[in-house]
């Protein structure tokens, strides 16, 4: 409940204490006596937004603070997840400086204005004329007849999955797109990945090849060179083994004379043992060495391909083109099992709805059953508010899509006069009328709801007389149970 309220450089108001008792406490005067202003105060505790203008004198901060007692409201929860320090008498302090900006703190702490309005709502339900005028929106009327239904647990329930299952649309209608991307080019793709393919790539086979072309192209060049190392090398007069075996032969009668006629000795002996490798290594190469055109053709025909394929995807070697073919894998094959991929969202998009359709079912039986109470409730009260004849026509539809609250939708009609013909609200009721409905609404919904407080702000408006007097006893009677 709320139990004081302290207001300072508001509006016109300097500085103002009101204390408040548990029950049925009427705030009475003139227009222009300030009423609206300390409405206007509490709002601003409570989380509403505020500027300058708030400021009776704009030197000073307005500072406006407001003690709860909240200890039979089971808001220890809340609290918890909005990091706020709870305390049976919660004090909420609102401070407006003169620069503009202002500052929330609960207990001491500082908040942001969100988690404030937040807990704003779970303290005082704050009746104004507006409020009145939402009483011909459909949300306001759900609210109404969830709050009677205790649908509270399922609605959240629906909210959470009807959010997946929007979340798994969007994915749907994403894979669909690049589906539809995709299958422009996968015949491209496909295209590129099978000339890599078919390149049979392998590392460091380029450095390979244009080794065997040059070899190849230049067969005869290669054995007349070879052919004249041969000879320089195996002449048997004056050949360069035949002249070192002679150089050799001589060093090694001196060898046993000195170790620098060793060591000259042993070295020529190396350069010959190496050279007889180079002669027969040559004899070989000759033997071997023989032109071959097809292979020729072959080998050219493989480089000018790796040549272009380089050129074609602006790479600088085979293993660059190695990563391309394997990222091509990668494109078609995803592209080719889209499908499944689609096919698995499908059902899980299915699967979405059944458990959003079993939830909206159970919305809309509860819905259902608690509707002729309702009608019941209201009419009854509304009698008593000197509209004996009103009549309701409440019913919910339960339809195909999914909304924000559930699949039904709302027909929320009202007669005010015997055998009238039933309309919406907005069209079926007067000012008066619609403030005694709402007053109905807010005391039947006051046996469902628990609200530590509940604030009127001329609930009264359009009625007199003995129908004001009947308000007052449905206000008082509200009172027993809640503070008013």
């Amino acid at each position: 409940m709320l139990v004081s309220l302290s207001i300072k450089n508001y509006a016109l108001i300097d500085n103002l204490q009101v204390s408040f008792n548990n029950g049925f406490s009427i705030i009475t005067g003139e227009t222009g006596a300030g009423k609206s202003i300390l409405l206007g105060g509490l709002s601003l505790v409570l989380g509403k937004r505020a500027d300058l203008s708030s400021l009776k004198n704009t030197d000073e901060k307005c500072v406006i603070e407001a003690v709860f007692n909240i200890s039979n409201y089971n808001l220890k929860s809340l609290f918890k997840t909005e990091d706020f320090y709870y305390e049976e008498q919660t004090i909420i302090r609102r401070e407006i400086l003169p620069s503009g900006k202002s500052r929330a703190f609960v207990n001491d702490s500082p908040v942001n204005l969100n988690s404030l309005q937040l807990l704003g709502e779970r303290l005082i339900d704050i009746h104004s004329q507006h409020q009145t005028l939402e009483l011909t929106s459909n949300d306001f009327q759900f609210q109404i007849i969830d709050a009677l239904a205790n649908n509270d647990a399922e609605l959240q329930n629906y909210k959470s999955e009807l959010k997946l299952y929007k979340s798994l649309k969007k994915e749907l209608n994403e894979l669909l797109h690049f589906q539809a991307e995709a299958i422009k080019e996968h015949d491209y793709n496909t295209f590129l990945l099978n000339e890599l393919v078919e390149a049979n790539l392998v590392v460091g086979e380029i450095e390979l090849l244009e080794e065997e072309y040059e070899t190849l192209n230049n067969v005869e060049s290669i054995k007349e060179k070879l052919a004249e190392s041969y000879q320089l090398l195996g002449e048997e007069q004056i050949g360069i083994i035949s002249t070192l075996t002679l150089l050799k032969n001589s060093l090694q009668k001196l060898a046993g004379m000195s170790s620098k006629y060793e060591d000259l000795f042993t070295r020529v002996n190396s350069s010959l043992i190496d050279l007889d490798d180079v002669f027969a290594d040559i004899d070989g190469l000759q033997e071997n060495l023989e032109a071959n055109p097809s292979r020729l053709e072959e080998v050219n025909v493989k480089l000018q391909k790796l040549h272009n394929l380089m050129q074609k995807h602006v790479v600088a070697d085979v293993p660059e083109l190695i990563t391309i073919k394997n990222n091509l894998e990668e494109k078609v094959s995803y592209t080719e099992n889209l499908d499944d991929t689609i096919q698995k969202k499908y059902n899980e998009i299915s699967k979405k709805e059944e458990e959003l359709n079993t939830i909206s079912q159970v919305i809309h039986n509860k819905r259902s059953e608690v509707i002729p109470s309702l009608v019941e409730q209201l009419q009854s009260l509304l009698k008593d508010l000197g509209m004996p004849n009103a009549q309701f026509k409440i019913e919910v539809i339960y339809g195909n899509d999914f909304f924000a609250n559930g699949k039904d939708a709302l027909s929320f009609l009202f007669s005010a006069n015997k055998g009238g013909s039933f309309n919406e609200l907005k069209k079926a009721a007067s000012g008066g009328e619609l403030s005694r409905i709402m007053l109905a609404i807010k005391s039947v919904l006051s046996k469902y709801i628990q609200l530590p407080t509940i604030m009127f702000d001329e609930i009264d408006t359009g009625v007199s007389g003995e129908i004001s007097n009947k308000m007052g006893d449905i206000m008082l009677e509200m009172s027993k149970t809640m503070q008013v």
